[in-house]
């Protein structure tokens, strides 16, 4: 059987929408990673976010890219937060806030502090974001490298940002727009396809045995990089459009048939 390298997105792939992880999709990924295959999971969450999840799954070692591709990594148990930061792109957030500034009414901004939390312009929504949430003036969060920025309104929907991301012309950076008004903007030429082809090099799998999985405008580039590109059945035709395949919807455990047919082939 050839060992594969097979990337999953958290939420809406993983676990739903209300941040549920099914016994039928944990036992499917235990089994995946028991015959000896590469599973990755490839989430556009902060560090702190990810790995309460990686705890869930019982991932101790492998890898896990974090930021949409910005934060790659390495799961070691022996580590005292139980992994080493592989690979960390940043960017100047400068001219990219310098754009968004003032361009919603009510938007609110993140800047990500690797392994900690988010520097934020007001304070977020409660549950969008884990860690230490420090609200800092406009220059300190202008100040520094950054590997995300995060811009997020609570009265805008996902349109409103794909329009608003297109008519301010951001330049010199990657970004996606959530499910919902939600803004990521990462270094340029970096996505979570990009990080994983990283990682298939340095795990030296054969690109033909690449999979990923994953329900949203980040996982574009992921789908469009795997051999198998799975899009859920939750996704936007405009997921869907770009995947090898679509399985089922994500409260329907759509990601457990896909690993099962990894399994024995």
């Amino acid at each position: 059987m050839p060992q594969r390298l097979i990337a999953l997105d958290v939420d809406g792939t993983t676990i739903t929408h209300d941040g549920v992880l099914h016994d039928a999709v944990r036992d499917a990924v235990r089994d995946v990673v028991d015959a000896g295959h590469h599973l990755v999971i490839a989430t556009g969450r902060s560090i702190v976010a990810t790995t309460p999840l990686l705890g869930k799954l019982g991932l101790r070692h492998g890898y896990a890219v974090c930021s949409n591709g910005a934060v790659t990594l390495e799961l070691d148990p022996k580590e005292p937060n139980g992994y080493r930061v592989l690979d960390a792109v940043t960017f100047d957030p400068g001219p990219a806030l310098g754009l968004l500034r003032d361009a919603w009414p009510d938007a609110v901004i993140a800047v990500e502090e690797l392994g900690v939390g988010f520097k934020l312009s007001a304070p977020f929504p409660d549950g969008d974001l884990m860690g230490e949430l420090r609200v800092v003036p406009w220059e300190e969060l202008v100040a520094n490298p950054v590997t995300r920025v995060t811009f997020r309104s609570p009265t805008g929907t996902s349109q409103d940002f794909q329009e608003l991301a297109d008519r301010i012309g951001l330049k010199e950076v990657n970004y996606s727009v959530g499910f919902t008004a939600w803004l990521d903007i990462t270094p340029d030429g970096v996505s979570k396809g990009s990080a994983l082809e990283l990682l298939r090099r340095r795990l030296e799998v054969e690109p033909a045995a690449t999979v990923a999985v994953g329900d949203q405008r980040n996982d574009l580039e992921m789908l469009r990089w795997a051999a198998r590109g799975v899009a859920m059945g939750n996704a936007p035709d405009e997921v869907k459009e770009v995947a090898s395949e679509v399985t089922g919807h994500v409260d329907d455990d759509g990601l457990v048939p896909v690993l099962r047919s990894l399994l024995g082939s």
